[in-house]
């Protein structure tokens, strides 16, 4: 699948899951150094969210939106990913006073082969948006076109609110 970066094409490690199949198996890494596995996220509408790198201003833009929205949805957890180290995002959320949503860190790109979300070239992950339900099947999914540009987060929202109660202001 091609996605671009400033307008250049980059290929994607191969075909991302799509909507109505099943999450596949990764291994992420939490902020106190846990391992976080795809069965450990199952039980609980996921919002997933895979940004390229949380120090740049669209990946910053885009965390801090959903931790906003996280409070309006309680029944579900909202997940951030990239490939920075378990440092880099624990500076970032401290620095940034994110704490409604996990950052998980793919280091070690576990996710980012599972899931073909990995931009060889570039060294990074693709700017994406899953929803995932509570069996780990996946039903919604939004893979951003241009990778400098942020998601399209009305159609995510309504997604969600399809699937999740959401909690008024």
């Amino acid at each position: 699948m091609e996605i671009t970066i400033n307008g250049k094409e980059e290929s994607m490690f191969g075909n991302p899951p799509e909507v109505g199949e099943t999450l596949p198996k990764f291994k992420l890494e939490d902020a106190d150094g846990n391992k976080v596995k795809t069965a450990d996220i199952i039980g609980r509408i996921t919002l997933l969210s895979t940004v390229p790198d949380i120090d740049t201003p669209v990946c910053s833009v885009e965390t801090r939106k959903f931790n906003q929205e996280a409070d309006k949805f309680p029944d579900v957890q909202f997940l951030t990913v990239s490939n920075n180290t378990v440092e880099q995002q624990k500076n970032w959320c401290a620095a940034q006073g994110v704490a409604n949503l996990k950052m998980l860190s793919d280091e070690n790109l576990s996710l980012g082969y599972a899931m073909k979300l990995y931009l060889p070239n570039f060294g990074a992950l693709a700017r994406t948006i899953y929803i995932v339900d509570a069996t780990g099947k996946i039903i919604y999914r939004q893979i951003v076109p241009e990778i400098t540009n942020e998601p399209d987060y009305d159609d995510v929202l309504n997604a969600l609110k399809k699937v999740a109660k959401r909690v008024d202001d």
